[in-house]
């Protein structure tokens, strides 16, 4: 485990700056800015992870961290935990393909299970969509919203490797507290049978996905019907 900090060949560091999911307020946006500007930041860079990299002298890394955290943000983690979720911008105010609100969703979620302790670096991307602008596919743990309240489920992708590795699908039509359950299912499974520095990817390869999928009487009270499908049941259809 350790944060987000990185030094450079010339001896700058890299400082990643995590947010609410990639989401800024107009106020954290300038005092960032503003903070940039008083430590003599040479460039602020977006990253894939919708995090934010500062590259600083060492000598103002402390007054960073007081001035991020003023803001209401964090230096980013890294190593062998649960990363900064990857949300896209689902939600009503903000796209109109969303089929549900994947940004309160994943808020939640990062602010309980960013920085827990995992055999490697655990990466969970959330999408409001099929278009998947997340990358949920390339994700240890992806989620893609199919209806309101519904999602879809995928384990073990790997992405920024020599050997990418898709995810495959294991839920279908889940509610959102469902997901929650599955998430903390899949890194209890992740902690006990995976090796130190081992991916999700190749503990599946190892035992095999099933060991990673819920077991049906857990997952069942959680799986969104449709109204038909209700009216069929009562009518013993």
């Amino acid at each position: 485990m350790g944060k987000a900090i990185f030094q450079q060949k010339s001896d700058i560091l890299g400082v990643g700056i995590t947010s609410n999911c990639g989401v800024l307020t107009p106020t954290q946006l300038t005092g960032l800015g503003e903070l940039a500007r008083k430590l003599g930041n040479r460039s602020v860079k977006l990253t894939t992870r919708q995090t934010l990299i500062l590259f600083i002298n060492r000598d103002c890394l402390e007054e960073l961290k007081g001035g991020i955290a003023g803001l209401d943000l964090r230096i980013g983690v890294f190593g062998e935990v649960v990363r900064n979720i990857k949300a896209c911008a689902g939600h009503p105010d903000f796209c109109l393909r969303a089929n549900s609100d994947i940004m309160t969703m994943a808020s939640t979620m990062q602010d309980k299970y960013m920085d827990q302790p995992t055999p490697r670096d655990f990466k969970i991307s959330l999408a409001g969509c099929f278009r998947g602008c997340t990358d949920p596919y390339c994700a240890d743990f992806g989620v893609i919203a199919t209806g309101p309240g519904r999602f879809s489920i995928y384990l073990g992708g790997r992405g920024g490797s020599k050997k990418p590795v898709h995810a495959r699908k294991i839920l279908d039509n889940i509610s959102e507290n469902g997901v929650e359950k599955t998430l903390a299912y899949v890194l209890d499974q992740y902690r006990a049978k995976a090796s130190l520095k081992e991916r999700l990817c190749s503990a599946i390869e190892k035992v095999g996905l099933k060991a990673f999928i819920p077991p049906e009487e857990m997952i069942l009270p959680f799986v969104v019907k449709d109204e038909e499908d209700d009216f069929l049941q009562f009518a013993g259809l």
